[in-house]
């Protein structure tokens, strides 16, 4: 029996108990309350895990706890549904949690480091209670993967599933998701969700639910303040500056994650962000160009070409990067080019023979801000004349995911070109925004 267990026992604690406890260490003492949590099974056994009232996790070592004090015992476990534990307020609006996976759903493997996908929609959610005083929670886990593994197939599952919960009656959705590639199932949705008249936001975190520093609670409880707004569109809602005084919800189609680990690392990129949401409830929209809630139907128009490829363009890529792509059947490219959206001269005429072939060329910037321009110099021109199509200020993996929806609808090249140049969800900023500029 490891030492906190024996500890536990010794004291007749339980998981789930409210304790207080006095630390002593070096002469000075502290004071802590909350409930007590599963010892992690790879760590040592020496601390003793408790939440604190912020929602945050404290390890301290039972070596130096000088005293506990019970304030309520735990509920027998196996006494309750989760239902029954938080029914259902008729003055509260619906909100249903889709768990997907990621750091916010993650815990920390104390024995190597590494964070694993840990928790169920369910178990996230009786970790933030406060989510339960803003509206009436559903929590489903519809699959348990880290960001890295997102495939456009689940993009679709997870279309579906949302589609289902807004017409069955839940006043909002929020997706948690890892961050990595958060935005690209942002677009996605964006672009699937046809008729959406309710907020479907999608949320994650930077560090994993047990750390101190944690950004998990706050994000998903702004995230469900913005799922109860007079708001229908896809979002994505993540801390807006270091400290924890409010998130930002970001457009789906125009948001980047632009920072490894930062917990304000999502940025708007030629656009604002749609609104600032504090934990405490107060929501400031920034803009007036969004939709608000209705009642609509929501359908799922999910016809996606997986055979579509985003490349970057470096010094000294050679055409061959091109043939490989049309030699196996792709049937789109997009193309992450330099400055105003640039390709190597090299590249022109495996480009020309891919457009000849059927194949989709679509061009963004690696720069990301600012918007491509074909017409400024020779060598764009050039691409223009091969049947590259500019795509104004999107951002490249917007493009990709939206060239991917379009490629489902139409391999004629004029439809391809004409759906890509149309702005569906707000992918496409109208005129350059020279206030979004990050500094």
């Amino acid at each position: 029996m490891r030492k906190v267990e024996r500890f536990m026992k010794e004291r007749n604690l339980e998981i789930g108990d409210y304790v207080r406890i006095i630390r002593k260490e070096d002469g000075r003492e502290s004071v802590y309350e909350g409930i007590i949590m599963n010892p992690y099974e790879l760590s040592s056994g020496e601390t003793l895990t408790i939440k604190l009232d912020n929602g945050y996790n404290v390890g301290i070592l039972v070596d130096a706890i000088s005293d506990v004090e019970i304030i309520e015992k735990a509920r027998p476990r196996g006494e309750v549904s989760f239902t029954e534990v938080f029914p259902k307020k008729p003055e509260l609006p619906n909100v249903a949690i889709l768990g997907t996976g990621g750091t916010i759903a993650s815990r920390i493997d104390y024995k190597t480091g590494a964070v694993h996908a840990a928790f169920t929609a369910e178990e996230l959610a009786k970790a933030v209670p406060e989510i339960f005083e803003i509206a009436n929670i559903t929590p489903k886990l519809l699959f348990n993967i880290m960001s890295e593994d997102m495939k456009p197939e689940y993009w679709i599952k997870i279309a579906h599933e949302v589609a289902k919960l807004l017409n069955d009656g839940e006043d909002g959705v929020v997706v948690t998701h890892g961050t990595d590639t958060l935005a690209y199932t942002a677009s996605a949705l964006s672009f699937m969700l046809r008729d959406l008249g309710k907020p479907v936001i999608l949320v994650g975190s930077q560090r994993s639910s047990d750390r101190p520093s944690s950004d998990a609670a706050m994000n998903l409880i702004c995230s469900v303040r913005m799922a109860t707004a007079d708001f229908g569109e896809v979002a994505i809602v993540m801390h807006g500056e270091t400290g924890d005084t409010y998130c930002l919800a970001h457009r789906g189609t125009k948001a980047r994650k632009m920072h490894t680990s930062r917990r304000d690392a999502f940025r708007s990129i030629n656009d604002i962000p749609i609104a600032k949401i504090w934990p405490r409830g107060e929501i400031e929209f920034l803009r007036d160009d969004y939709r608000r809630r209705t009642d609509s139907e929501v359908h799922v128009d999910n016809r996606m070409e997986e055979r579509v490829a985003l490349v970057k363009v470096f010094p000294g890529i050679k055409p061959e990067v091109i043939d490989f792509f049309v030699d196996r059947g792709y049937k789109g490219l997009v193309l992450e080019g330099t400055g105003l959206g640039h390709a190597p001269n090299e590249l022109i005429p495996a480009i020309d023979r891919a457009t000849e072939e059927g194949v989709a060329v679509c061009m963004t910037s690696q720069c990301l801000y600012g918007r491509v321009n074909l017409n400024v110099y020779s060598t764009g021109r050039k691409l223009l004349k091969a049947g590259v199509i500019p795509c104004e200020d999107m951002l490249p993996e917007t493009a990709y995911v939206k060239l991917a929806w379009v490629l489902g609808h139409t391999d004629d090249p004029k439809e391809v070109r004409e759906m890509m140049l149309t702005n569906y969800a707000g992918e496409i900023t109208p005129y350059t925004r020279f206030d979004t500029y990050l500094r």
